[in-house]
């Protein structure tokens, strides 16, 4: 999967950086390396055994320098480098109001104070020549088409170029249209002439709880700049621009999540992923065949029942959210960052909507809501395959158990995944989702996410504290 989730600012950029850099890194090395070998090649010796003795030495301008001096001025030239590379890469990121790297962080407070409205910057930011901005309106059938085969063509995808991510267009309403969204934080840049949709930020409105504050933010999504426009730096202004668009209404502190490492991570957090059509995963290069197991042996392996099997687990009905949206909102207070969602906030999330969201609850013989389990539908492109075009992935949302054991409340959210022709169920190693994984089968992935805050500082976090979960 392409990071297993993409949306971080700067991350088109950082990716072009440490591409560059693992260059840098290795032509260092062989240029370093060449100097070394060269110093270490010894003098025909008639006694073979005095040869390997000597061979940890070798003479420069009268001096004797050891091999291993010479392997130590290698690993420094290159770490040099990276150094280097590193002070370019989040030189950006150095003039944001985030933590450093090696910031030891005990408080729970924002790092910049708030600013007064009319304080802030009334113009947009300065786009390179021949870019202008615009504001789209995801209601309009154009702009959402638009957008869609940008994040299509050129949202993040996975090292090998054989998946990435397929938004559909509704998602993308779903995603970016919450109560309270504002068409003016969908933020786009496109070619003058053209008029080619080339670039797009967005945020949400959300209040978010880390330890005992709740905080006003947005969250941060689908940063996306073409691929032949990474070398511009556009990433860096859209960041400052859609932050200057989110203060111009007093909120100055944010979420988003990245695959790759930026300044401060707050948690660090990992995929897992339970096949649901191993068959398919396999074919496509999504997942490989285990060692000595055939493809018969693995399908047995995840096969799952039929039906489910928890007594009143259903589909939630527009009745039950107010008694869900307390079940969840009494469950998220024991994590130390977690959202606050209102009521009406619930109902968008978790009204199902086929092919993006789907939500089940269990409910008692008095009609009370005891559980609650979710999951959206994120497509992934098959980038080059004769047949299958796309990757079906469910991803794990928020989930509730009080009455209901994890493992039978999981399984049936498999259940009714695969019923819905889902190929792969995904979730994050946070909150207690730890508990279900090994009994239900699935695998850890090969990517982290980052979770970061804008503008607040606060003491890192284990997965298990984490109860936010952004698209």
């Amino acid at each position: 999967m392409p990071n297993d989730k993409p949306a971080s600012p700067d991350a088109d950029d950082n990716a072009q950086d440490l591409k560059e850099s693992a260059k840098d890194v290795m032509a260092a090395s062989e240029e370093m390396l060449e100097k070394v070998l060269a110093g270490l090649k010894m003098h025909d010796s008639e006694n073979e055994n005095e040869a390997l003795a000597q061979e940890d030495q070798t003479t420069n301008g009268g001096n004797s320098v050891s091999a291993a001096s010479k392997q130590q001025a290698l690993m420094q030239a290159v770490s040099d480098v990276v150094a280097s590379r590193q002070a370019k890469k989040f030189a950006f990121w150095s003039t944001q109001p985030v933590t450093k790297l090696d910031e030891q962080v005990t408080t729970n407070e924002c790092i910049e104070p708030n600013k007064e409205v009319a304080m802030i910057r009334a113009d947009p930011y300065t786009l390179p020549g021949g870019f202008k901005w615009v504001t789209l309106d995801l209601n309009d059938t154009n702009d959402l088409k638009e957008l869609y085969t940008l994040l299509n063509e050129n949202y993040v995808e996975d090292d090998d170029a054989m998946f990435r991510f397929d938004y559909q267009p509704e998602f993308l309403k779903w995603s970016l249209q919450p109560p309270g969204w504002k068409r003016d934080w969908h933020v786009g840049v496109r070619v003058e002439k053209s008029g080619k949709l080339v670039g797009f930020i967005s945020a949400i409105p959300s209040k978010l709880k880390a330890y005992d504050k709740v905080l006003k933010v947005v969250d941060i999504n689908f940063l996306c700049v073409h691929k032949k426009l990474r070398s511009k730096r556009v990433a860096p202004v859209l960041i400052r621009e859609i932050t200057r668009r989110v203060n111009l209404t007093g909120i100055f502190q944010a979420a988003y999540t990245a695959g790759v490492v930026l300044p401060t991570p707050v948690a660090t957090c990992r995929y897992w992923h339970r096949s649901l059509n191993p068959k398919k995963l396999v074919d496509v290069r999504f997942s490989h065949l285990a060692r000595n197991m055939t493809m018969q042996r693995t399908v047995k392996l995840y096969k799952l029942p039929d039906q489910t099997k928890t007594k009143g687990y259903r589909r939630i009905t527009a009745k039950d959210m107010d008694k869900a949206h307390k079940l969840l909102e009494d469950y998220l207070k024991k994590f130390s960052l977690s959202p606050v969602f209102s009521k009406e906030e619930f109902r968008h999330w978790f009204t199902p909507r086929e092919g993006i969201i789907d939500c089940f609850v269990v409910a008692d013989e008095k009609g009370n809501i005891t559980d609650l389990t979710s999951y959206y539908c994120l497509p992934s492109s098959v980038m080059h395959h004769p047949v299958h075009k796309a990757v079906r992935a469910a991803y794990s949302f928020y989930n509730v158990s009080t009455k209901t054991p994890w493992l039978d409340l999981m399984n049936d959210a498999l259940i009714s995944a695969r019923n819905v022709q889902m190929d792969v169920y995904n979730a994050l190693d946070l909150m207690e989702n730890k508990k279900y994984f090994t009994p239900l089968k699935f695998g850890a992935g090969d990517g982290n996410l980052q979770y970061y805050l804008y503008n607040w500082r606060c003491p890192a976090m284990q997965p298990e504290e984490i109860a936010l979960i952004l698209m």
